[in-house]
């Protein structure tokens, strides 16, 4: 066996491989288009690494890990919206010259980002209408759609501080989203003011929410600004679709108890 290096390590030869332009001769910016999604899949296969340790963290009550885990992904978060402003330096004219070539490709059939919202419990069947059942992950997301989310690991945790879960939350139907509820709302605001520490925790909760609205947000802006009201690319829904999940937030139960802090 050869000894380890960077190279090696990275499986670098194979990694830089594969970046395949489809346009011949090959546009100037179909590079950029390729390299910015294939690094945004690795983000997101981070995320969901991350939030499966959050999961655990939770159900065992562990606030340190949590709030490690927390800011490393509101971090990742910021770098994902950061990398819109890269792609916006790709004009709508150039995007043009190749979009044909993407046929039936669209990043709505992006599985992991699926995954990610199904594992944070925004949860819809809808969202799988465009994936074929013989579709790459499409076996993953169906059984995301079954598993307890990191808002139902949530749960676990603040019953570890003596909040009171009501029982429809303990036993809901797993393939629904997570919706906000009242009791919940009030365990949370009462942590607030009685256990200073946990409020790190739900600000940084918070602040990942934030960015992951903000990430929805800057991304409609990107495909307005690139192909305006025209429908996406292998004929999916564009612009009006992304708007349906927007200012959509994933913990609603922080958002709700603001204006009583």
């Amino acid at each position: 066996m050869p000894p380890l290096t960077y190279a090696n390590y990275l499986d670098l030869e194979k990694l830089l491989t594969l970046q395949n332009p489809r346009s011949t001769p090959a546009e100037h910016d179909e590079m950029l288009f390729i390299i910015i999604h294939q690094t945004y899949e690795l983000w997101f296969k981070q995320l969901l690494h991350e939030f499966e340790k959050i999961k655990h963290d939770f159900s065992s009550g562990d606030l340190f890990a949590a709030i490690h885990s927390f800011k490393r992904a509101r971090t990742i978060m910021k770098t994902l919206v950061a990398q819109i402003d890269i792609l916006e330096t790709m004009t709508p004219s150039s995007f043009s010259s190749f979009r044909d070539r993407l046929d039936t490709a669209s990043g709505f059939q992006s599985v992991q980002f699926r995954e990610l919202e199904f594992l944070l419990g925004y949860k819809r069947q809808a969202a799988i209408a465009n994936l074929r059942p013989d579709f790459p992950g499409y076996d993953r997301l169906q059984q995301r759609l079954k598993e307890r989310t990191v808002i139902d690991h949530f749960y676990d945790f603040l019953a570890t501080r003596g909040a009171k879960i009501p029982d429809e939350l303990r036993n809901r139907d797993l393939s629904k989203p997570n919706e906000p509820n009242e009791q919940v709302q009030a365990e949370i605001l009462r942590l607030y003011k009685s256990s200073p520490e946990l409020s790190i925790l739900f600000e940084l909760m918070t602040d990942f929410d934030e960015g992951l609205q903000e990430w929805r947000y800057r991304h409609i802006k990107l495909v307005e600004r690139t192909i305006g009201a025209k429908k996406g690319t292998g004929g999916s829904p564009g612009v009006p679709f992304l708007k349906e999940s927007l200012f959509k937030p994933i913990f609603p139960d922080l958002w709700a108890i603001r204006h009583q802090m």
